[in-house]
């Protein structure tokens, strides 16, 4: 095989991937495009091994997240992007195993963090309530 036709067959597969919309593996999935081994996911795109998810794109193995993109065994996160192995993270980016983040960046192991500043459970739960009703966020689960 020369190097012109393993690029010509390479490239021949990447535009028949992207014309497929089939969801190879997917149960109950209603609008979801490309997700392969998701159960009942909403409009998801190219997600793997989701449950319960809604409009993301990009995500594998998360529960219940909506809106978020990149996410790998994340749940209960909302229009979160780049995050791994974290729950109740909303507007967080590239967090990593946090816990009950909300408009966080970069946080590793981290918990109660509004703007990547720790709060106490109760002033958490009291500034984000308020703010994720003025910010129009819907909470996933």
């Amino acid at each position: 095989m020369t190097k012109e036709e393993f690029l010509e067959r390479l490239g021949a597969l990447e535009r028949e991937y992207a014309r497929a919309e089939d969801n190879p593996g997917s149960y109950g999935c209603t609008d979801c495009e490309k997700s392969a081994n998701c159960m009942f996911c909403e409009s998801c795109t190219s997600c793997y091994r989701c449950n319960y998810c809604s409009q993301c794109t990009n995500c594998s193995e998360c529960t219940r997240c909506e809106s978020c993109t990149d996410c790998n065994r994340c749940a209960y996160c909302v229009e979160s992007k780049g995050c791994t192995g974290s729950q109740y993270l909303v507007r967080c980016v590239s967090c990593s195993d946090s816990t009950y983040c909300f408009g966080s960046v970069g946080l590793v192991r981290a918990e109660f963090c509004i703007l990547n500043e720790k709060y106490d459970r109760k002033t958490y739960f009291e500034i984000t309530k308020k703010l994720a009703r003025e910010l129009r966020i819907k909470s996933a689960g």
